[in-house]
């Protein structure tokens, strides 16, 4: 799992490459995610454009990041996620806990 963080204006945009599984690759985006809660940005874009696979540690790492920012007042989105990555979110319940979009700008944009 390849992780890149970038910001853009007050949303810190997080691209992931590769699989997102149990075990190194999860470990390595809750790390992120704990550094963005712990410096206080709550707007998040994730990029899942090169996920070409979720799995249930996966999914459920996404849903907990999820609420906790969201009880602080802000959200993450999610930006051209793959077939797969939405197929699986769709099929386990909780796509529709994410706003999702075409490309990152529109997600970006969409936090103004």
């Amino acid at each position: 799992m390849d992780i890149n963080v970038r910001r853009r204006s007050q949303v810190q945009v997080i691209q992931l490459r590769g699989p997102l599984r149990m075990g190194p690759a999860v470990d390595a985006l809750q790390q992120t995610l704990q550094e963005a809660l712990d410096t206080g940005d709550m707007q998040i874009v994730m990029n899942l454009s090169e996920v070409p696979m979720v799995d249930s540690s996966g999914i459920g790492l996404l849903v907990r990041f999820l609420a906790l920012i969201k009880k602080k007042g802000g959200n993450i989105k999610l930006a051209q996620p793959s077939q797969f990555a939405v197929r699986t979110l769709r099929l386990v319940g909780v796509l529709n806990l994410f706003e999702t979009f075409d490309n990152d700008d529109a997600a970006v944009d969409s936090f103004a």
